[in-house]
């Protein structure tokens, strides 16, 4: 794959992404993927074998910034970790953490996208019932903008590049997106690539995009930096 890199000459990041996103295809999805908690120390772990849909993102977009191997490691650390610091609490746990630094791996583009858009206070890791979803880490308030299903229209979609991040919008408390993965032009239309744990898939597939939208509250877009 670093050599593909290598070898892609001067693309846009979008289309590096598109072009690496699309060697993992068929690649068998894994559940929680990483290793460490609050009482667990922190592992890094990389793993090509298996990936479920965030480790996913971390590789590909380490990979379209790397030439080598030892700068692949680094920018998977980069990636996942505020301040490459490999420890549970550093981990960008919620996809919106990807965008909330200035070294975040993206940015939001949610609200430039079309009318439409919805903007929701959450209070990211807080259960309804009280409890969290990741014993041992705060609770974050976080205003997080998505566009409705029936408001990603042709003009949201034109708008969307090859190598943007995809994350499927939850309206379950405490969290953002339910699911992430990346958008894709092609010829046939645009798909959303991505870790699939439904059983007819359980791995890195092309699925319609606009079919997906419909299956979803909603989408939020982060664009790489």
């Amino acid at each position: 794959m670093l050599a593909m890199r290598a070898a892609a000459g001067a693309v846009s990041k979008g289309d590096l992404i598109g072009l690496l996103s699309r060697q993992f295809l068929g690649t068998p999805y894994g559940a929680d993927m990483l290793v460490g908690s609050a009482t667990q120390p922190e592992q890094l772990v990389v793993d090509f074998r298996r990936v479920d849909c965030f480790t996913y993102l971390d590789y590909v977009e380490a990979l379209s910034k790397s030439a080598t191997r030892d700068q692949f490691v680094a920018n998977v650390i980069a990636t996942r970790y505020v301040d490459g610091q490999v420890a549970f609490p550093q981990r960008r746990h919620f996809f919106s953490d990807w965008s909330q630094t200035d070294a975040a791996p993206a940015r939001d583009i949610t609200a430039g996208l079309g009318a439409g858009t919805v903007t929701v206070a959450k209070q990211l890791n807080a259960k309804a019932d009280g409890g969290q979803f990741l014993p041992g880490l705060p609770v974050v308030d976080r205003d997080i903008t998505y566009i409705p299903s029936d408001a990603v229209s042709s003009d949201v979609i034109g708008n969307l590049r090859t190598g943007d991040f995809i994350g499927a919008y939850t309206d379950i408390a405490g969290l953002d997106v339910t699911h992430v993965g990346i958008f894709v032009a092609t010829p046939d239309g645009p798909v959303f690539r991505n870790a699939s744990s439904l059983a007819a898939n359980n791995k890195v597939v092309d699925s319609s995009f606009v079919d997906y939208v419909h299956t979803t509250p909603g989408i939020v877009v982060l664009r790489a930096q």
